[in-house]
């Protein structure tokens, strides 16, 4: 069963949100009309609760993209955003969510953060999402969405050690640091994860 994962294409994340990916906009057409190739379509969200742990404003004297260490790991700060409820943490109102077979929220835990559709970032809950693929015979999943370097990535590397094939779709994703996604590319390929455009799908 070809399968697509949707990840994060969230109001926040576009040129207007409180969290924007450049251009994060221009992939809304792309993954729309690449779904109908795909048997099984699925989604992510980013559902924040307001006083959750990666917000700067929860964080006195702090800034937005400051970094604090967090259960002895390096936590980004980031601007209060995809609130659960809020327009911020809706989908994009272009993007074509009927095909959409189940959503997957993540992030939801306000003490962790969670840039990964299968767990968060301590590797401490899973969503889920690793037996709802395996119990549907799955066994290779394409991936697109936003952020490309961080949430998109690490969806895909949880993926890869979860026994999954992964392949990225690169023009249906965008990134907030592109050169950074840069090198994760060569990450992802020297691990044997495929890249590839929309065009070869």
């Amino acid at each position: 069963m070809k399968t697509l994962l949707v990840i994060d294409v969230q109001n926040d994340f576009m040129p207007s949100g409180s969290l924007p990916v450049p251009k994060g906009d221009s992939i809304v057409p792309v993954i729309n009309k690449i779904q109908d190739k795909f048997d099984l379509v699925l989604a992510t969200q980013d559902w924040h609760p307001i006083d959750h742990v990666s917000f700067a404003t929860n964080h006195k004297g702090k800034s937005n993209f400051d970094v604090i260490e967090l259960y002895g790991k390096a936590q980004t700060l980031w601007p209060n955003h995809c609130v659960q409820g809020t327009e911020g943490a809706a989908f994009h109102p272009d993007l074509h969510t009927n095909n959409f077979e189940a959503i997957f929220r993540k992030g939801t835990d306000k003490t962790i953060d969670s840039y990964s559709a299968f767990y968060d970032n301590g590797h401490l809950k899973s969503t889920g999402l690793t037996g709802y693929l395996k119990e549907k015979g799955i066994s290779q999943v394409y991936f697109c969405g936003l952020a490309a370097d961080i949430c998109v990535y690490f969806s895909i590397i949880d993926a890869f050690n979860e026994g999954f094939d992964c392949i990225f779709i690169e023009d249906a994703s965008k990134a907030l640091d592109n050169e950074h996604l840069k090198q994760l590319k060569i990450e992802m390929i020297a691990k044997g994860i495929k890249v590839l455009t929309s065009e070869l799908l």
